[in-house]
C-alpha cells in the first residue's frame, strides 16, 4: 500500500498560506474542529501552522490577543520542519514520519502539494490490515525462525478450507523465534485446527474470537 491511496487530496483540504493573519486561520481551525493544516504558497508546500503553535506563540509574544492574532501571519510562526511524505512512500512509512504532529503533507519531488495523511487514516489502515472490523478467531503463536515456516502454517490452513482474514508477525525478544498473528473465520473445525499448529512446532500462546 502506497501513500497516496489513503490521503485526502488537496482540492479537499483546508490550507492556509503565509501571508494569512492568524486570526482566521485560528478560526478556520476552531469551526472545523481539526489541529492543523498545510501552509501553501502557490502549488508548493511550505509548512504546518496548529493551534498549539499559535497558542505557543501568543503564550511567548508581548502583545495583546487581539494584536497578535490580527498583525500576526501564518510564516511568522509556521513550522518549518520536514513534515511531508512522498505520494510513492509505501504506506508504513508513516508511523516514523509522524512527530507528534496531527497530519503529514503529501507532496511530489518538487514540493508541490498533493494532499494530506492524517492519524485517523493510519489507524484506520491498519485496523484493516487486522481485520478489526471483521469478526472471527484471533490466534497467536510463535515460530521458529526457518526457510518454509509460513510455506508450511499455508498448507495446514488450506487442509482445513481456513479462510484468513489477517496476517501478521512480530520479532520475539528470542531473535531465533518470531511472533505471527492471524485472523481467520470461525471455524468447527478451530480445536483440530490448534492441535495440528502444536503438533507441527508451532507454540499457540492465544486462541480468542473477537
Amino acid at each position: 500500500m502506497f501513500v497516496k491511496s489513503t490521503m485526502l487530496p488537496s482540492h479537499k483540504c483546508l490550507i492556509a498560506v503565509p501571508n494569512d493573519s492568524l486570526a482566521p486561520v485560528l478560526q478556520q481551525l476552531e469551526e472545523k474542529d481539526i489541529e492543523a493544516m498545510p501552509v501553501v504558497n502557490g502549488e508548493q508546500f511550505v509548512g504546518m501552522i496548529s493551534k498549539q503553535i499559535i497558542y505557543k506563540s501568543f503564550y511567548y509574544s508581548d502583545i495583546s490577543k487581539h494584536d497578535f492574532l490580527h498583525n500576526t501571519t501564518v510564516q511568522n510562526v509556521m513550522t518549518g520542519e520536514s513534515l511531508s511524505l512522498k505520494e510513492d512512500d509505501v504506506f508504513e512509512h508513516t508511523l516514523s514520519a509522524f512527530k507528534g504532529f496531527p497530519i503529514l503533507a503529501v507532496v511530489d519531488e518538487h514540493s508541490k502539494f498533493l494532499g494530506i495523511v492524517t492519524r485517523f487514516d493510519v489507524i484506520e489502515a491498519f485496523e484493516s490490515a487486522f481485520g478489526v472490523k471483521k469478526r472471527g478467531v484471533r490466534i497467536a503463536f510463535t515460530s521458529e525462525e526457518s526457510t518454509g515456516r509460513l510455506s508450511r502454517l499455508a498448507d495446514l490452513l488450506k487442509q482445513f478450507h481456513t479462510n484468513v482474514i489477517s496476517v501478521a508477525t512480530f520479532d520475539e525478544t528470542d531473535k531465533l523465534a518470531r511472533r505471527i498473528v492471524i485472523k481467520i473465520d470461525e471455524s468447527n473445525h478451530l480445536d483440530k485446527l490448534v492441535q495440528k499448529l502444536e503438533k507441527s512446532g508451532f507454540r499457540v500462546l492465544d486462541v480468542k474470537e473477537m
